[in-house]
């Protein structure tokens, strides 16, 4: 299975304010906030979305195609990703902005604030993914993450037209992007993608209902963080998937990327969803106790392990018969 991501590749910045942002929050004054952090500590790492789901699923053993717009800066970048299989062929290189920067800084009750900077990724609108596709034979699906907006536009429309199956994955550009634009990228994806707070947000913005949307889409995956996964569609029951007991939660950054990155690796073992959501799970789990979105390293003989802990042996039989790590 040939899996395209595109989206965000960028540089993270995650920094941690040893208090909690709700405190310094003054409910009669919102609308004059000037507030200032003083963080403890700051981590300098690879990220991006759509460089952080490619991670993930090169650590599982695919080799996935990146699609984004980076700048000179990339080098060290690529390499890394390229040693952990991921195929950077189809990155443009701007020759006049930066590679993206996310500045994150989370408190002690993991809220976060965060702000983005664009930077080269504006010029991942020009990309074209039928040269993607050429190049290397064909594209079984396509994700659609978070990226420059019309990007993101124009890779969900050559999709539909195209014949591509994609999956969306709007998230952090909800709060970006208007109604009919969020319409324009839900509109026939096989899978949809959100957290429990993007679904109240895309429900809002494109002013359909639950229904309305499992309409439009394959199959609608919810995630609930400590709660789980709950998968939808139209014409099946309703499937609920727990996540794994986290004991030591280091850092939530890219914890949902990797979710994804499980949950698409699973879908191109054949494992089916429920099979596919735990993969995603064990995932999520991992890099939650990870500082950085791609610091962490998969043993094989672990990972069945704490499948196994959760979702019983049969699961981790299954699950390792189709890992490469």
């Amino acid at each position: 299975m040939r899996i395209a991501v595109t989206g965000s590749i960028a540089t993270d910045h995650l920094m941690v304010f040893p208090g909690k942002f709700a405190d310094q929050f003054v409910a009669d004054q919102l609308d004059k906030v000037s507030l200032s952090f003083l963080v403890d500590h700051l981590d300098i790492r690879r990220g991006g979305v759509a460089a952080n789901i490619a991670f993930g699923l090169g650590s599982l053993g695919m080799n996935p195609v990146l699609v984004g717009a980076v700048g000179r800066d990339f080098d060290d970048y690529r390499s890394w990703l390229e040693r952990h299989g991921v195929d950077t062929r189809s990155v443009h290189v701007s020759q006049t902005r930066h590679t993206s920067r996310f500045l994150c800084t989370t408190d002690q009750a993991q809220a976060q604030i965060a702000s983005f900077y664009a930077g080269a990724m504006e010029e991942a609108r020009d990309i074209e993914l039928q040269v993607v596709a050429d190049r290397v034979g064909r594209l079984d699906l396509v994700v659609v993450a978070p990226n420059d907006p019309v990007a993101m536009v124009r890779h969900t429309q050559e999709c539909r037209e195209r014949g591509i199956p994609f999956a969306a994955d709007p998230s952090q550009q909800l709060a970006r992007m208007d109604g009919p634009e969020i319409r324009t990228l839900v509109e026939g994806a096989a899978y949809l993608f959100t957290n429990e707070y993007e679904t109240s947000l895309l429900l809002k913005e494109t002013g359909w209902s639950e229904a309305e949307i499992l309409d439009r889409v394959g199959h609608w995956v919810k995630t609930f963080g400590p709660e789980g996964v709950r998968i939808e569609s139209k014409h099946t029951e309703a499937l609920t998937v727990p996540a794994l007991t986290v004991t030591d939660e280091v850092d939530p950054t890219g914890v949902g990327d990797a979710f994804r990155a499980g949950f698409l690796w699973g879908l191109a073992a054949k494992l089916g969803l429920e099979r596919s959501a735990q993969v995603g799970c064990t995932l999520a789990a991992i890099v939650l106790e990870t500082v950085g979105t791609q610091e962490y390293t998969l043993d094989r003989a672990e990972f069945s392990k704490r499948v196994a802990t959760t979702y019983g042996s049969d699961a981790a039989a299954e699950i390792e018969s189709k890992l490469r790590v």
